[in-house]
């Protein structure tokens, strides 16, 4: 997959977090409270009371504090996500670096699909190898991701009554 580090998913999720209406004020104030409460090395009370300033808006602070934790290093934005994901966890699982790694992972499990099944239908027609394959093969949806078992039944299930 790809070795994209928390500081580089924050750059990329940077404009969709500051969009409008992303976060709410409560969910920024408990972000950072959790970042300034369990983890002061983070956040200091003095950087907290900055962010959590209700005379700036949402968007100057939230902006201000991401640019904050990215020039702070990896374990400030891990942290981050990691409030995040508590604290407004809808939004998390719709961050454009976490969509950007789905499609891998489909592909990579249905290229392996392809791949079994052509074995399946090339190998040479032993019938005690073939037979064995089929069994092994049937099972293998159980281990492989849910949206691949679709693709791989599809292709054994005219052979699957016999079992």
């Amino acid at each position: 997959m790809t070795d994209q580090t928390y500081c580089d998913r924050l750059v990329q999720d940077t404009p969709f977090l500051t969009g409008q209406g992303r976060l709410s004020e409560q969910q920024v104030d408990r972000i950072i409270l959790q970042l300034n409460r369990y983890y002061p090395q983070i956040l200091t009370n003095k950087e907290a009371e900055k962010f959590r300033n209700p005379k700036a808006s949402l968007r100057v602070r939230l902006c201000d504090l991401l640019s904050h934790l990215q020039q702070r290093g990896e374990q400030h934005c891990q942290e981050f996500y990691r409030a995040l994901y508590i604290h407004a966890q809808p939004l998390h699982s719709c961050l454009p670096s976490r969509y950007t790694l789905r499609p891998m992972s489909f592909l990579a499990g249905l290229g392996l699909a392809a791949g079994l099944a052509l074995l399946l239908y090339c190998c040479p027609p032993d019938p005690k190898v073939l037979p064995g394959t089929r069994r092994i093969l049937g099972f293998s949806p159980v281990i492989i991701d849910r949206h691949v078992s679709r693709y791989l039944l599809a292709f054994l299930a005219d052979d699957l009554g016999g079992f």
